[in-house]
């Protein structure tokens, strides 16, 4: 009797030393871990060594081989979540949520500067996080104590940026779609106004800025193959000849791959591709 092969749904295990890759939450960071001979595969809740004691994380990158002895310097991953785990996890939320309401009263009793957006608890129920904005510095000492002497445990409080709090709190942004930042987006790049100028996008600050009030995020998607484009164009204010007329070049088109040139016999604004330039005469 023949074995029946197994479904492509069904994990394998993986081989000795296999790495996955797991996020500790959407949007995070992801950090490889040593599998061993554990059958995992994307989507998966396990429970995996951190710092100080283990955390949940979920699965996001398949088990691949590892080469050599690189499994051996990475962390382990000690098991697959079970009902304890999701229990713990659940309690959590809830111990979380409590704290919260507590650090929101209390910093309105204390009036504080500062606006409290998440607060999270460790795993293992060990240690408190409370994240917050301020515009500037925040004298929590007091709040700290209070706090730890409330919940019976370790505080710890960390101040965020418009752009991390926007990510925590999540939210739809001007295009209808779910916030890049809080469905994929793991990490920040710089934004700049110039790559709003190379795009020929209005300066106008309300349209350029995102939830965040800084500048958009998906300003950078675009840019660089707005800059391979560019190259191939005239300069803005060259002077170039075509079969449309002689002119000075006033603006582009970057992905028509056109200019547009001002006549110097009329004035005329005419559109002109790069088949239709002769030769760029000297400035």
């Amino acid at each position: 009797m023949s074995t029946p092969e197994p479904s492509e749904h069904t994990p394998q295990p993986p081989p000795s030393g296999a790495i996955v890759g797991v996020q500790f939450r959407t949007t995070g960071q992801i950090h490889e871990y040593d599998a061993g001979g554990l059958p995992l595969r994307c989507g998966d809740r396990v429970v995996v060594q951190v710092n100080r004691g283990t955390s949940l994380a979920t699965v996001v990158v398949a088990p691949r081989p590892a080469a050599g002895r690189e499994a051996a310097a990475l962390p382990r991953v000690i098991k697959r979540a079970d009902a304890r785990e999701y229990a713990r996890e659940e309690a959590n939320l809830r111990r979380a949520a409590d704290a919260h309401r507590i650090c929101v009263h209390r910093i309105r009793e204390r009036r504080l500067d500062m606006k409290l957006i998440r607060t999270e608890c460790v795993f293992e129920a060990s240690k408190m996080i409370f994240y917050f904005f301020s515009e500037g510095r925040v004298d929590f000492r007091d709040l700290v104590r209070d706090l730890a002497q409330t919940l019976h445990t370790r505080i710890e409080m960390k101040q965020i940026g418009n752009r991390d709090e926007t990510k925590l709190l999540g939210g739809v942004g001007p295009c209808g779609r779910e916030l890049c930042c809080s469905s994929w987006l793991r990490e920040f790049s710089s934004v700049s106004v110039k790559m709003a100028k190379e795009q020929g996008l209005s300066l106008n600050p309300s349209k350029l800025a995102g939830m965040c009030g800084r500048l958009k995020c998906c300003l950078r998607y675009e840019y660089d193959t707005y800059l391979e484009l560019g190259r191939a164009l005239p300069p803005v204010g060259g002077a170039v000849e075509s079969v449309k007329g002689n002119g000075i070049v006033t603006r582009h088109n970057v992905l028509k791959q056109t200019v547009i040139i001002r006549r110097d016999e009329d004035g005329v604004d005419v559109e002109a591709m790069l088949e239709d330039l002769v030769a760029k005469k000297a400035p």
